[in-house]
């Protein structure tokens, strides 16, 4: 289909642009930007006068609940979501059930997603069989079948011998490598930073250690292989400086830190607010203004949503019971928004924190509106206020930390290869 944005602020950070510039579309592509191409007709007109046209967001974690936890949620439910928050590429940790290490687990997620016909999905494959730590999985036959990085979901491979092993084997092909860190037995039981909020509430703590001794073991290993590493969720402002001295020695590592720890701290917890259980835990003010820095300074390169719905009668347990876990991708453009306002970042800097870097570190050529480029277009309405609260949320998960919170930024378009796949 032909379409033609017209009269909006067109913000693509890739290409540099922020300007009013219309937008053509044909054949699923971007066929030119500010002149009609040659010839060009409109089978459908988007009247973007007052609003910001950008690529669609690319989100690095989304837990889409399929296969094997369908009850949280389903795949229809979670990519409608994300196309309504703007969301047009994400991708999916490995930790389904069965967790993602065999080709044919990939191949059926891929066909669901595709068969959808909204946001494009990009499978993390599992970096172990049954994510065990034990076996190295075929990253190459994952890679065939849709894979674009390999990962451990919460925690990397407790065998350092395992995890040196597969990062080798993953350098030899050039294969990326996504990893949490957390120190499994460090972090074992704990559900809250290891801090005066845990202390007070009588929690099981997570102290920050656990992420810096995990993380220093993956950079040493990372430095050692030659591997390219990403590193997910970071939560610590010791963490952020490892990165940072990382970035100057000039390894190969990106990172990304959740949107829910860019606005939140420890203190949120209040009275046990199961909401706020997630994983990493939310840390100390201190920690949450090193982050700010982190993402400003590019230390950080991408905000994700972490995404992870959660039933409700799982979050309805005790806070030390309860799931971790929330809904996110709906909130990810409106609170990457807020981060941008309260810090007075240029929204073409805060834009590519959820475009065009994280698709790099994914290594896909999405995340930006070039000729030639895929047609994922996200149109919003940057005035536009609204309330967080179940009813206003799509995704079958509706427990997040911010319900009842007032965001700006609300979605009015969403274009997935050429095709209107969202309006409001």
């Amino acid at each position: 289909m032909n379409i033609h944005i017209s009269g909006g602020r067109l913000i693509d950070p890739k290409n540099g642009i922020d300007a009013q510039q219309d937008v053509f579309i044909v054949d699923k592509r971007i066929a030119a930007i500010g002149q009609a191409p040659e010839g060009f007709v409109a089978e459908q007109l988007i009247d973007a006068r007052g609003l910001i046209v950008m690529p669609g967001l690319v989100d690095v974690a989304a837990r889409l609940r399929e296969p094997g936890y369908e009850y949280r949620a389903t795949l229809e439910s979670e990519m409608a979501a994300a196309v309504a928050g703007g969301v047009t590429s994400l991708s999916c940790p490995p930790d389904t059930d069965p967790p993602l290490d065999e080709p044919g687990l990939v191949e059926m997620l891929k066909h669901r997603a595709r068969s959808l016909n909204q946001a494009r999905v990009f499978p993390v494959g599992a970096l172990t069989y049954g994510l065990k730590g034990e076996q190295i999985t075929e990253m190459a036959e994952l890679t065939e079948a849709g894979c674009k990085a390999f990962g451990h979901a919460d925690a990397p491979p407790a065998d350092n011998r395992v995890l040196m092993r597969a990062m080798q084997y993953a350098a030899t092909f050039g294969f990326r490598v996504w990893l949490r860190p957390q120190d499994a037995a460090l972090s074992r039981n704990g559900v809250a930073h290891d801090g005066e909020v845990a202390a007070r509430l009588g929690l099981p703590p997570i102290p920050v250690v656990a992420e810096t001794v995990a993380l220093s073991t993956m950079l040493q290993l990372a430095r050692e292989t030659g591997v390219r590493l990403h590193v997910c969720r970071i939560s610590s402002a010791a963490g952020v400086e490892m990165i940072r001295a990382a970035k100057r020695e000039g390894l190969s590592v990106t990172c990304d830190v959740s949107m829910n720890h860019v606005h939140l701290t420890e203190v949120d917890i209040g009275y046990f607010d199961a909401n706020c259980h997630l994983q990493p835990p939310l840390r100390t003010q201190r920690d949450r203004t090193a982050l700010r820095a982190g993402l400003a300074d590019g230390t950080i390169d991408a905000v994700c949503s972490n995404h992870s719905p959660v039933d409700d009668d799982a979050k309805l347990l005790p806070f030390a019971e309860a799931e971790a876990g929330a809904t996110g991708m709906e909130l990810l453009l409106p609170l990457v928004l807020k981060w941008a306002e309260q810090e007075s970042i240029p929204l073409l800097d805060a834009i590519s924190r959820v475009t065009i870097n994280p698709a790099q570190s994914l290594g896909v050529k999405v995340g930006h509106l070039s000729p030639g480029a895929h047609a994922d277009v996200c149109v919003f309405d940057p005035q536009a206020t609204w309330k967080v609260e179940p009813a206003a949320l799509i995704s079958q998960g509706k427990n997040t930390p911010f319900n009842g919170y007032t965001l700006q930024g609300r979605v009015r378009y969403t274009v997935v290869e050429g095709k209107t796949v969202f309006v409001a």
